[in-house]
């Protein structure tokens, strides 16, 4: 892969995904992207930008799909779903006790891992949600990781990673070397195709939403954008759970810490500027995370 060859795909990546790829990332390209190369019938990856400069729109969404799907497992980190048993939902039966409702947006659904395991939770807490209703948004960019997610199948390895044996045996059916999650727990997640940075207003407003491992690959002025908007489409006195490597603390107002609770936030109240005609950034097409 030639220097401007690599700059090409920095730029293809950071216009169609919000993908910001610093100067010396070319092993993660080529990890990436070589069997991707393959796959498309070409010897490398300068074939293949040669093919993306072509005109290629489907070789584009392949190496962005690509290049913004990443790692994810059961209950992974497990901190942020002791705050949604121990904290959140506590706390959302009794200011929700009229309304009997809650609205959960997995803003990083993946293959599905992160809102199968709080679809778990909520199951979990038995005759406390009885008469509840309880929806769980799960977007992502990638059309094929949201397949893989509304199927609820998964491999041997994939379900040992992270899914206590207890649950496995009570929400999984086996099929050979492969497991399915329950009817009932996919019924609980809705799917639906998103870019992060662009308008999400249509998805209405969340108590909870769930941001984990996807505003690292962002820049700074990309993250206090997704801020602003994240806490305009939550209510005020929700919840917002972000990763272990990432804060709001530096960058926005919007949201402040809620207290010893490593990775959870609250609105601050603080009214966040509207971008023009409600869109994120302009020229930014934006991943919606992992």
């Amino acid at each position: 892969m030639t220097p401007p060859d690599y700059e090409y795909l920095r730029k293809i990546l950071k216009d169609h995904s919000g993908l910001d790829l610093s100067a010396d990332k070319q092993y993660l390209i080529e990890s990436r992207l070589l069997p991707l190369s393959r796959k498309c019938g070409v010897p490398g990856i300068g074939e293949l930008v040669q093919k993306m400069k072509g005109g290629s729109s489907s070789i584009i969404a392949q190496v962005v799909e690509a290049m913004t799907t990443n790692e994810t497992f059961f209950f992974r980190d497990k901190v942020p779903f002791e705050h949604f048993r121990d904290t959140i939902i506590p706390e959302m039966l009794k200011s929700r006790a009229a309304r009997k409702s809650i609205r959960i947006w997995c803003a990083a659904g993946s293959t599905g891992q992160e809102p199968y395991s709080l679809a778990m939770s909520l199951k979990e807490m038995g005759a406390a949600l009885a008469g509840w209703r309880v929806e769980i948004i799960a977007t992502d960019l990638s059309t094929e990781v949201l397949e893989k997610s509304k199927s609820g199948i998964y491999s041997q390895f994939e379900v040992q990673r992270g899914l206590p044996i207890q649950l496995l045996v009570k929400y999984f059916k086996q099929n050979g070397e492969l497991w399915q999650i329950a009817p009932e727990l996919r019924a609980m997640v809705q799917h639906r195709q998103l870019n992060l940075l662009h308008d999400f207003s249509q998805l209405g407003s969340f108590d909870v939403i769930f941001c984990r491992n996807v505003l690292i690959y962002f820049d700074q002025d990309t993250k206090i954008n997704i801020f602003g908007r994240l806490a305009r489409a939550m209510e005020g006195d929700g919840f917002l759970v972000l990763g272990a490597a990432e804060t709001v603390v530096g960058l926005t107002d919007v949201f402040k810490p809620f207290p010893d609770k490593r990775g959870l936030y609250r609105p601050s109240g603080v009214r966040a500027a509207s971008a023009p005609g409600g869109a994120a950034m302009p020229k930014i097409a934006a991943m919606a995370g992992r």
